[in-house]
């Protein structure tokens, strides 16, 4: 009988404890979680105050305060003039226009760039005097450290002289080259995780090298080839250092117009949160649809 009531308080310790990790955990979760989306709910937010209430600091809608169109107002996207011809509101749509074309142009050829790059990486050996492939991999990732206003000078000479400033080639060319390094980083490692026997088998049924590369091990590497998408993707459309210094009417970036709400009399809060919110919906957009597919390119990896 004691044994039995001893099992009891076991079992009785084992199950508290396990909830006890499973709250804190969770817990811990929701509280990040909490961190994490709070910006984007005070910018979501602030987009539907007047002055006073942004500058009195209210949070919750209906509650500290009744939400207006204001910002959305300022720029012609509001449900009373988005049937009425709006200047602000063609200015907006012509530069997110810019920053969808830009920022997937640069991102989908970096990824097709880095790829290439990393495969190689991967599965040959190379020697550049003293620098070996885990030396040619770092030096790629070591152009992330120089900061940007080092190359402000020579690529606004070199651009000028090429006729590419205020082009959308430019900063496709440009946000390619400042995204490459993490690309060639994350799919050297998704290479790297790939067996050499998969192609080794493909190559003696009869598939050639681009065969194996297409067919086998892009399929499997397709969960880093989208993480790295959206990875450049979140990079290029945030971007406003380049925007701003390559580009002044027909290339302009959303970053740009945010930026150009603040002026010599303060800064415009309703009008900024709303350009932020317009530049943020979609990339979350983006992030929530593509997760699919990374969870599915992990599956077809395994089952392959």
């Amino acid at each position: 009988m004691s044994a039995i009531f001893k099992d009891d308080a076991t079992g009785q310790q084992i199950r508290a404890a396990w909830w006890s990790s499973r709250l804190a955990i969770y817990g811990a979760l929701i509280l990040w979680a909490f961190v994490c989306l709070f910006p984007i709910y005070w910018t979501l937010t602030t987009s539907f105050k007047l002055a006073p209430d942004v500058m009195r600091g209210n949070m919750i809608p209906f509650m500290d305060y009744t939400p207006k169109w204001k910002g959305w107002e300022s720029l012609g996207l509001s449900p009373r003039l988005i049937g009425d011809v709006s200047t602000v509101r063609e200015e907006f749509l012509k530069r997110f226009w810019n920053s969808t074309i830009i920022a997937l142009s640069a991102s989908t050829l970096a990824v097709v760039l880095g790829s290439l790059a990393a495969y190689g990486l991967s599965r040959f050996s190379y020697r550049f005097g003293f620098m070996k492939n885990s030396d040619i991999s770092f030096f790629f990732l070591s152009q992330m450290i120089l900061p940007p206003v080092v190359l402000a000078l020579p690529f606004l000479v070199l651009y000028r002289s090429l006729d590419l400033l205020d082009s959308r080639i430019g900063l496709i060319l440009l946000y390619t080259l400042m995204v490459l390094p993490i690309v060639i980083w994350i799919m050297r490692d998704q290479f790297q995780g790939i067996p050499v026997e998969l192609e080794e088998a493909a190559l003696v049924d009869g598939l050639g090298i681009w065969g194996a590369f297409l067919q086998i091990v892009l399929p499997i590497a397709l969960p880093g080839m989208v993480a790295a998408f959206i990875l450049s993707l979140v990079l290029c459309w945030n971007e406003y250092f380049f925007a701003a210094l390559l580009s002044s009417t027909n290339a302009t970036t959303l970053p740009v117009m945010v930026a150009s709400q603040t002026g010599s009399q303060g800064i415009n809060w309703w009008s900024m949160a709303a350009l932020s919110s317009a530049a943020i919906l979609p990339l979350i957009t983006v992030a929530i649809f593509l997760e699919k597919y990374i969870v599915e390119g992990m599956a077809a990896g395994a089952v392959k």
